[in-house]
């Protein structure tokens, strides 16, 4: 009996391995390993601190060329002295996925009042398809140009919020939620100035 009870638990001991083994390969190589990260990162999600005075370094190379999405060809150059906030994204990172839809809610609100830069480090067809499915209204860019230094990142996402001076307010590498009070305090104080 003893015996037996010693072989029962060593199988449940190797069944409970296995579960997990297919756990985790369900997490990190599926679909539902995706949105179980995206889930994940807006469950974590907090929102952005501006960062202290002395952090706040002037963007002096706004020569970045974009395309939109109607294939037309913008420069960064022409939002110097407006309040703006550039996102760098892709579609296949949990974390940008995660922070869309308080991005989204941002944008509903200040549109008309702050300009919006999503540009997508992505296939043009994957982020119309992503977009789309979504519903989101976004204003998407590709960069035609090198990213300037001062706003050049090794991480996806990472999101620039610069004032009308020139000054990076807020430097966000990571999902975040934009959609918080704290930050619409922040755009309304921006745009007051």
């Amino acid at each position: 009996m003893k015996h037996q009870i010693e072989v029962l638990k060593k199988h449940k001991d190797k069944l409970i391995n296995a579960l997990l083994v297919v756990a985790a390969l369900i997490l990190l190589f599926t679909p539902i390993g995706f949105y179980a990260k995206v889930y994940v990162n807006q469950f974590l999600s907090g929102s952005p601190d501006v960062l202290k005075e002395q952090k706040q370094l002037v963007v002096h190379n706004y020569n970045w060329q974009l395309l939109d999405t109607q294939g037309q060809t913008l420069n960064l150059e022409d939002y110097k002295g407006r309040v703006v906030v550039i996102n760098l994204w892709a579609t296949w990172c949990p974390p940008c996925v995660a922070e869309m839809p308080s991005f989204q809610k941002l944008y509903d609100d200040y549109a008309d009042k702050v300009d919006f830069l999503f540009v997508a480090n992505d296939d043009v067809s994957k982020v119309t398809a992503f977009i789309e499915k979504k519903g989101y209204t976004l204003p998407i860019y590709y960069g035609l140009s090198e990213v300037p230094d001062d706003l050049a990142s090794r991480s996806i996402p990472t999101t620039y919020l610069i004032d009308k001076q020139g000054k990076m307010i807020i430097k966000e590498v990571g999902a975040a939620d934009w959609n918080s009070s704290k930050i619409r305090t922040v755009l309304d104080d921006l745009l007051a100035e």
